[in-house]
C-alpha cells in the first residue's frame, strides 16, 4: 500500500463540480492499493500517515505529527501510485489491487481513520476527481507499506 502525503493548507476534492472532501491545513493523501494489501497493511499505512512528523514545533523542526496539530485529513484514491513505471514509456497496472479489492481496502481505511482522526474527508473512489491543493512547503512524502501476510 502507497500513500502519497502532502502538507496542505487547504485542500479538496471535486467530483461533476461537487466538492465532496474539504479541509483546512492538514495533509492531503493520495492512496494507492496494491495487490496483496489487506486490514493488516492498511492499519500499518493509517498509523504512519496519523503519526508521522512532517509539521513544525516551536523550533521550526519537523516534529508534529497530524495527531499532534489536529489537522484534517484528506483521503483520495490514486490507483496511478501503484503502477510499475521502471520500463518503457507507458505505466503498468498490474500491481495493483482489483476494483473491488481496492475499494474494499480504501473504504475500510477511512472508516479506521475516522475512528482514530475527528477530522477525515474523502474523494468518491474510482470517480474522475479533481482536486485542489495549496502545498504548504512544498512538503511530501511517498509513504510505502508492503504487503503484510
Amino acid at each position: 500500500m502507497k500513500g502519497l502525503i502532502q502538507r496542505v493548507s487547504h485542500a479538496c476534492v471535486k467530483v461533476d463540480d461537487e466538492i465532496t472532501g474539504a479541509i483546512d491545513g492538514g495533509i492531503l493523501l493520495l492512496l494507492g492499493v496494491e495487490q496483496g494489501d489487506n486490514e493488516t497493511t492498511a492499519d500499518k499505512l493509517l498509523q504512519k500517515v496519523l503519526n508521522y512528523r512532517i509539521f513544525s514545533d516551536v523550533d521550526g523542526k519537523m516534529n508534529r505529527s497530524l495527531t499532534d496539530v489536529g489537522g484534517g485529513l484528506l483521503v483520495v484514491s490514486q490507483f496511478t501510485l501503484v503502477a510499475d513505471t521502471r520500463k518503457g514509456l507507458r505505466p503498468g497496472f498490474s500491481r495493483g489491487a482489483t476494483p473491488a479489492e481496492g475499494e474494499r481496502l480504501y473504504d475500510l481505511f477511512v472508516q479506521r481513520a475516522r475512528a482514530m482522526h475527528g477530522s477525515v474527508e474523502t474523494g468518491r473512489f474510482g470517480a474522475d476527481m479533481k482536486v485542489e491543493l495549496l502545498n504548504d512547503g512544498p512538503v511530501t512524502f511517498l509513504l510505502e507499506v508492503p504487503p503484510v501476510d
